[in-house]
């Protein structure tokens, strides 16, 4: 059936669930934190992701946010006992396809998994809209109008973290930190030089008051509203 990566620190609940879905015939390979999710999705590739929310090491949510912005279009579904809309939200709006609260059955969640599975792969590519921009993460393609844009990776790293938090203004030391944290040549002159390359690529005029990437002075940079 599937591959399936579960990333759950209560152990006894880890448990429950890695049986509960290898009786299903799934392989599920089991983590309690965060940072070890992280590392084996460096390495290894997912049919599903079971994601908590609440994670040693790095949260969930972190996890997610990082697998989304380096281009990972696995299928996940969140873990957690935060019940409120607004968690909700943020869990949706940072990359998840779905969303299971604390606590569940376990034939919900296997229903849930067969639902992620059965979604054509252009619903899992998780593409990104701005105007008439289109990214998508999996593909590693960017098109204006339909007509093919080249980015170079890091320069496409930042643009997508930038599209999946449209009108957020974020420092130069925090994009560098949530998107180039791995990248040895980090440094506040490479962004800007960065963001100069991918306004030269995207933007349809000279004039950087209409530019896609917006400075707001002394804070930092955003997607501009549109």
């Amino acid at each position: 059936m599937a591959k399936i990566l579960l990333v759950e620190d209560d152990i006894d609940l880890a448990v429950t669930i890695s049986d509960g879905l290898s009786a299903e015939r799934h392989t599920v390979e089991t983590f309690h934190d965060g940072l070890d999710g992280e590392a084996t999705l460096k390495m290894t590739e997912y049919d599903v992701i079971v994601l908590d929310w609440d994670l040693p090491g790095m949260t969930g949510i972190e996890l997610l946010r990082k697998f989304r912005s380096s281009g990972g279009s696995t299928p996940v579904i969140m873990l957690t006992g935060k019940g409120e809309m607004a968690e909700k939200e943020q869990g949706l709006d940072s990359g998840a396809d779905d969303y299971i609260t604390k606590p569940f059955n376990l034939k919900e969640l296997a229903a849930r998994i067969r639902s992620v599975l059965r979604r054509p792969p252009l619903l899992q590519s998780n593409e990104l809209h701005y105007g008439n921009l289109s990214l998508d993460p999996a593909k590693f393609r960017v098109t204006r109008g339909g007509e093919e844009l080249r980015l170079l990776p890091r320069d496409f790293a930042l643009l997508e973290f930038l599209m999946r938090h449209p009108s957020e203004v974020f420092s130069v030391d925090t994009l560098l930190a949530r998107v180039w944290q791995y990248d040895s040549d980090a440094t506040p002159e490479g962004l800007r030089v960065a963001i100069r390359r991918i306004r030269k690529v995207v933007d349809v005029s000279d004039d950087l008051s209409q530019s896609v990437i917006e400075n707001i002075s002394r804070v930092g940079y955003r997607l501009r509203g549109r």
